[in-house]
């Protein structure tokens, strides 16, 4: 998990694990001082020769302290923790930057799809590139995606840049990411799919913009037959 996280490849990645991070140091403290108070309570009130166990009810004030006070404590971490909440999921998920290029996304089973646009750089002409479980993409662009399914649920992951995005047949949902480092990364599917969902593994490339040229070139339909 700690490995995971230092493997940011998106522009929005640190967003989320500052998120996480946030949540883990305020539940993570929480749950060392209930352990503390609840094991001292444990030693403090132990069993004694000759000292009977009281019955309390928790209904008087200074007794009621005691769960009113953590309580609010906990509240307030709560909406912090949903105010950056917030603010993270609308980075993500609701604001979109303009796009350098699009794609299309299509998962079946047990299989992802691409369709890039090729030389012109735009999505649904002749010279679209078609790939399967391969994706390749240029660094430090940003990229809108239309993720469809021609099967059953599906969700688009790709654990280094925090991207998980489900897909519903017979819906297009777009989504944005931008990479941020050159390099290989794993795409996944987060959603049992079937009896193949564990085998449903893609590549990701991000490439320079020099290699991106080059790979473009070389698979675009028109410059492909021309050879």
């Amino acid at each position: 998990m700690i490995e995971l996280l230092r493997q940011s490849g998106s522009s929005f990645a640190n967003d989320i694990n500052n998120l996480i991070l946030l949540i883990t140091v305020l539940a993570g403290f929480w749950l060392i001082v209930a352990e503390v108070v609840l094991f001292w309570l444990v030693w403090k009130f132990r069993r004694k020769p000759g000292v009977k166990a009281q019955y309390i009810t928790g209904e008087r004030k200074e007794e009621m302290k005691w769960i009113h006070w953590p309580h609010n404590l906990i509240l307030i971490c709560d909406v912090v923790i949903i105010v950056f909440a917030i603010r993270v999921w609308y980075t993500v998920k609701q604001q979109l930057p303009p796009a350098g290029s699009t794609i299309r996304i299509i998962g079946q089973q047990w299989a992802w799809r691409f369709v890039m646009p090729g030389a012109d750089n735009v999505l649904g002409t002749k010279d679209d590139i078609e790939t399967v479980d391969e994706l390749h993409v240029k660094v430090d662009s940003v990229y809108h995606f239309k993720l469809e399914t021609i099967d059953v649920i599906h969700s688009f992951s790709v654990p280094q840049f925090r991207l998980k995005q489900d897909g519903l047949p017979g819906r297009i949902v777009t989504g944005w990411f931008k990479p941020t480092k050159v390099g290989r990364f794993d795409i996944q599917c987060a959603e049992i799919c079937g009896i193949g969902h564990g085998i449903m593994m893609s590549k990701l490339f991000v490439d320079s913009p020099e290699d991106y040229d080059k790979w473009i070139a070389s698979h675009t339909p028109a410059a492909v037959s021309s050879n």
